[in-house]
């Protein structure tokens, strides 16, 4: 399913992986297959989304799974509401704080599906990330203001 545009009307503008403190930007398409953004352990991440629906869409559902070396790490359903055609509409999912330690550190792959209130997916999203190694306090990376929000 293309991850920006569907019959139905859903048109994902963006998806933003945002760290503390940025605000969503950016927009345009997303290669089927991202480079991944490096993300430091215990980082405090929100996932931003802008769509637009060329519908009225009641019970939107965003549900993503995250997956780690081919094992399901976690499954989220988030529950969006109602919404009438037009847009664009921005929503920040609930903030999560990243796994520390090096058990937490790789690639991690997340495939996300939005459906309406009758279950019918409206449209899918892929992203990557890795968790690495925080800088330490005091070192001159952890001195430098943090990246740009990154279209994930």
């Amino acid at each position: 399913m293309d991850a920006s545009r569907t019959s139905t009307g859903f048109q994902l503008v963006n998806m933003a992986l945002l760290t503390e403190g940025q605000e969503c930007t950016g927009t345009g398409p997303r290669p089927e297959r991202p480079d991944p953004v490096e993300l430091p352990e215990g980082a405090l991440v929100t996932l931003c989304l802008v769509f637009r629906l060329g519908r009225d869409v009641d019970g939107l559902t965003y549900t993503e799974t995250r997956v780690r070396d081919g094992t399901v790490e976690a499954a989220q359903e988030t529950q969006l509401g109602g919404f009438r055609a037009g847009g664009p509409y921005e929503i920040h999912l609930q903030p999560e704080r990243l796994p520390m330690g090096h058990a937490a550190f790789g690639i991690y792959e997340v495939h996300g599906v939005f459906t309406d209130r009758h279950r019918r997916p409206l449209a899918s999203a892929y992203r990557r990330y890795r968790i690495t190694q925080a800088p330490a306090p005091g070192s001159e990376a952890a001195a430098r203001p943090g990246p740009e929000a990154s279209a994930v």
